[in-house]
């Protein structure tokens, strides 16, 4: 069976923390809610693109805790397959515990990271990429990052990076980056990985790999893309955000929805706004997902918000 999307990366069990107020070091605070979700960068961006009417799949290892049954419980309640899905007994998925303040809608992340190895390849793994349409990776783990990308490349699958790692060699982050076709990365992404301190200049430089599209997000500011060589900003739709949890990951799973319906890139930045945009309505990274026509009717409804 093949899928619209396939991801490989980051894929978490979160404890959302609703806090009073975020407190100074030795300080401290009450916690008014505790939200359960399923978290991390690829796996929340499969979940999107699910629900928005893309077919998905998630190649990964997971523990035998509490988290890692969470973690592939949630994929396949989101209707995300987990055929290149490896339980390993004894070891533990990834759990964050997300710090959220309701005053100032930020979050202060305490992830706790997975003992898990590296994916075994498989020729069933392998192609679950190859014939896929899309190759979703976010770089957290390098080098099954980098094998999904060689085999995708190799194939003539498209691949797109969520730029979010940092990784200390900052050659590492340019070279997956190179190797994307779509290349969306958080604020502070371009600067890092391309060494440059300048905007416009660090996203010229990945015009040196294979991108076909050039995205920086920038939160409640919107985005900025690269187009034919100049930079283009977007608004972010005006939302009374609750939590901002995920927003990103969202963006780059309803993009790539989008991308998959032959929107324009105008086009699917807008809805890929739009559907980030509704998710920090509600806690978490994936309560507040909508559907495909619930996204349509939002733009309809919140049109100005672009002009």
């Amino acid at each position: 069976m093949s899928f619209d999307i396939v991801g490989v990366g980051a894929a978490a069990y979160d404890y959302l923390c609703i806090v009073e107020k975020y407190p100074e070091e030795d300080g401290s605070t009450n916690i008014l809610a505790i939200h359960n979700q399923g978290g991390g960068c690829v796996a929340t961006a499969l979940v999107a693109a699910s629900r928005l009417g893309s077919s998905t799949a998630y190649i990964g290892n997971t523990g035998d805790n509490f988290g890692g049954n969470y973690i592939r419980d949630d994929f396949v309640r989101e209707g995300v397959d987990i055929s290149g899905v490896q339980i390993f007994p004894g070891k533990h998925s990834t759990e964050g515990y997300v710090m959220i303040d309701p005053v100032k809608s930020t979050r202060t992340k305490f992830p706790y990271s997975n003992d898990l190895p590296d994916i075994t390849w498989t020729r069933e793994k392998e192609d679950l990429i190859r014939q896929a349409k899309i190759l979703h990776i976010d770089g957290t783990n390098y080098n099954n990052c980098l094998r999904a990308a060689q085999i995708a490349r190799e194939s003539g699958v498209l691949v797109s990076l969520d730029g979010c790692g940092r990784k200390k060699n900052t050659a590492l982050n340019a070279e997956l980056a190179m190797m994307a076709d779509i290349l969306i990365m958080n604020e502070e992404f371009p600067y890092y990985a391309s060494g440059k301190d300048n905007l416009e200049e660090a996203l010229k430089f990945f015009t040196q790999g294979h991108a076909k599209v050039i995205i920086s997000t920038l939160g409640a500011k919107g985005c900025v893309a690269l187009e034919y060589g100049k930079l283009v900003y977007y608004p972010a739709y005006k939302v009374e955000a609750v939590d901002t949890t995920g927003a990103g990951d969202v963006f780059h799973g309803a993009f790539l929805d989008a991308w998959l319906r032959s929107y324009t890139q105008y086009a699917a930045v807008l809805y890929a706004s739009a559907v980030a945009a509704m998710k920090c309505r509600q806690i978490g990274g994936r309560a507040g997902i909508p559907n495909h026509e619930e996204t349509l009717q939002f733009m309809k409804e919140h049109a100005e918000d672009m002009n």
